[in-house]
């Protein structure tokens, strides 16, 4: 739970702050920052096309490792002081790793708890994703504005880890079960 809880509060930060993280800290003109924020939605588009076809051929857990992979790289690419190409690549290959993130935690719902349970645990995991993007995307809007916008990337990637584990942990769990 609590790592979808992340992945969605991951999501929908990135989707709602992206554009003012790169206006208030990159000094990117809004236009232009706008058009760069639409980028990481056609990423998640782009990607999940490509990610119904390698489906076939991985299993879950390799497609979200696979996902948290590509948003680790598109946070080091905000985080480099390079300019406007880096933050518009790290914000594409972010939408790019959220691709299959979303449909292999739900498709892989059964694997982990049972087929009898996986009704169930799957309300419970739309509540907690509800929950975080309900409560993050404004805790990050609160952390920008009493210290700094410059936050982004380093928040995102607290959510991150805290993914990774949480799903390294349930993988682990069930694999012995």
């Amino acid at each position: 739970l609590i790592a979808f809880f992340c992945y969605c509060a991951l999501e929908q930060t990135t989707g709602l702050w992206a554009s003012s993280y790169l206006v208030l800290h990159k000094g990117v003109a809004p236009e232009t920052a706008a058009g760069f924020a639409s980028l990481f939605y056609i990423g998640i588009t782009l990607g999940r096309a490509v990610c119904g076809i390698l489906a076939a051929k991985w299993t879950d857990t390799q497609m979200i490792r696979m996902g948290q992979g590509i948003i680790a790289l598109g946070l080091a690419a905000l985080l480099l002081p390079v300019g406007e190409s880096a933050a518009l690549a790290g914000l594409i290959f972010i939408g790019l790793g959220c691709a299959p993130i979303y449909p292999s935690v739900i498709h892989s719902t059964p694997a982990h708890f049972g087929t009898q349970n996986s009704q169930a645990v799957i309300g419970i995991q739309m509540a907690s994703a509800y929950v975080g993007n309900l409560t993050m995307p404004p805790l990050f809007g609160l952390l920008a504005n009493n210290i700094t916008p410059a936050l982004f990337p380093f928040y995102l990637l607290a959510l991150l880890v805290l993914m990774v584990c949480m799903h390294e942990q349930l993988v682990r769990k069930t694999r012995r079960s």
